[in-house]
């Protein structure tokens, strides 16, 4: 079965534990009758109020069949049921008639690997109940049935001091959450400036991380808007030790969005200076390419250079040596001198020329 916990609360005391809806539905009716006849014997003596009774129905990973079985029983909207059977929902917070239907979306750092995973959780709040429906293992709501539990002073104050501890309960979860983004950030501008070639697809991987992680955050400033409306229409006095711990539940949230929102911005700027790192690390290089190349081509013009000296010596000793009968002064007494000459004179003309040149 999804039914994780069921219990009837009187007053913020667990009083019955029902092994069905049916008893559940059963029970808060004679909890409400009986509190009804207590009210009627107060109103005697000048005391109007009524015991807070309500249920309190836990579900993890419920079928659609035990969702409309819910929905029929709590007279649940179709549109809020659709909606917790598909999840996917962004967090928001929707009323329908005296129902009050509220996505969140926890979130926990799973060091192992360094990642952000988001889960969600639906509450269905109404006047005498609460629906709680968790899509994932985490957060893990008895914690939170238990902390209410043992401070019945705030769960006297009935279903919405429920839907008070699951929003402190996710948003306390977040702070694990910022710290671990905050490594990976760290870790993150080690790698950039320490040349790291992989470190785009990390800060790109860890941005969309943090997007949704935004995404996940941010619409608790306009759930906390309507959650004051909501306690300021209301005037009942025993609100007011509700409102002052949703201040401190908004405060902490607030500084949440406010790192998340610094977050993206630094990967932001994380990125630009990786991109200007790697545009330098690529002009770098082909200077360094340029100057290997005219190093190299310093080095061809002197190697050129040098053998186009030697092979003017090299062609005149070839053709005097080629030993024909017939050939120009072979029989001239100064013809050897005269070769030699012109061979010294050939080389230093164009040893001269190369290096007027700078060739040489």
């Amino acid at each position: 079965m999804s039914v994780i916990d069921n219990a009837v609360y009187v007053e913020g005391r667990r009083t019955a534990d029902p092994s069905s809806l049916d008893q559940a539905l059963d029970a808060l009716r004679g909890c409400q009758h009986d509190s009804a006849h207590r009210a009627d014997d107060r109103s005697k003596n000048g005391e109007v109020a009524a015991d807070q009774c309500f249920c309190w129905i836990g579900m993890l990973r419920p079928s659609e069949e035990e969702l409309n079985d819910v929905a029929a029983e709590f007279e649940l909207h179709g549109l809020a049921v659709e909606d917790t059977v598909n999840a996917h929902q962004r967090p928001k917070m929707e009323r329908y008639g005296e129902t009050q239907f509220v996505v969140l979306r926890p979130a926990r750092y799973v060091d192992p690997v360094e990642v952000v995973e988001l889960g969600e959780v639906h509450l269905f709040i109404g006047p005498d109940f609460v629906i709680t429906v968790r899509h994932a293992e985490e957060p893990d709501l008895s914690e939170v049935r238990q902390r209410l539990e043992d401070d019945p002073a705030l769960l006297a104050h009935g279903p919405y001091a429920v839907l008070y501890a699951v929003l402190d309960k996710v948003v306390d979860d977040y702070g694990p959450v910022l710290d671990g983004l905050q490594d990976d950030i760290d870790e993150i501008e080690v790698q950039v400036f320490g040349g790291d070639p992989g470190v785009s697809r990390r800060i790109y991987q860890l941005t969309r991380e943090v997007i949704a992680f935004q995404r996940a955050v941010e619409p608790l400033q306009e759930m906390f808007g309507e959650l004051r409306g909501r306690f300021a229409k209301s005037g009942d006095a025993t609100d007011l030790e509700l409102r002052r711990l949703m201040r401190d539940v908004i405060d902490h949230a607030t500084r949440v969005m406010e790192r998340t929102e610094g977050f993206r911005q630094l990967l932001t700027n994380i990125l630009t200076v990786n991109s200007t790192l790697v545009a330098q690390r690529q002009n770098d290089e082909m200077t360094r390419l340029t100057e290997a190349g005219f190093q190299q081509n310093e080095q061809m013009k002197k190697v050129s250079s040098w053998a186009a000296i030697l092979f003017a010596p090299s062609l005149i000793a070839g053709i005097y040596g080629m030993n024909f009968d017939v050939m120009p002064e072979l029989h001239w007494t100064f013809g050897y001198p005269f070769a030699f000459a012109l061979m010294v004179l050939l080389a230093v003309g164009l040893f001269l020329g190369f290096k007027r040149q700078g060739w040489l």
